[in-house]
């Protein structure tokens, strides 16, 4: 399976937890590009059989959580992903709010089928996502 792991990280964190899901997916034998939102082309993730999209979780503490606007921007660039399968992560702090539902209703709005919705607190993908990799044909 061709997967493109998109993401958007101001410490690290969520750089690392892509760059770990990744490796995660390749051991499982998918081919898989992972690349910060800078670098991606909105054109080519859109190609992707699975295509997953992350975020740090912006916000005041624990009030008003949400994707970063360069997230949701990225999402608004992706083509019509009719029947195409996606995945959200978030990295967080304190609180995730409605960053995974804000990420997987654009993403829904393009046509997309969110098959996972994943939160971290750290770089470190937990085992939910590890038994999701597995589970991929």
């Amino acid at each position: 399976m061709n997967i493109s792991i998109v993401y958007d990280s101001s410490t690290g964190t969520t750089a690392k937890a892509a760059e770990t899901m990744g490796n995660m997916l390749e051991i499982h034998g998918h081919q898989c590009r992972v690349q910060s939102l800078a670098q991606a082309e909105p054109a080519n993730v859109s190609e992707a059989d699975l295509i997953c999209v992350g975020s740090w979780v912006k916000g005041l503490f624990i009030i008003r959580q949400h994707p970063t606007e360069g997230t949701m921007r990225f999402i608004e660039q992706l083509g019509n992903l009719e029947g195409k399968q996606t995945v959200v992560f978030c990295t967080y702090k304190l609180a995730v709010g409605s960053t995974l539902r804000q990420m997987a209703q654009a993403l829904e709005g393009k046509g997309a089928k969110v098959v996972g919705q994943f939160k971290y607190r750290g770089p470190e993908p937990n085992n939910k996502f590890a038994s999701f990799a597995a589970s991929l044909s």
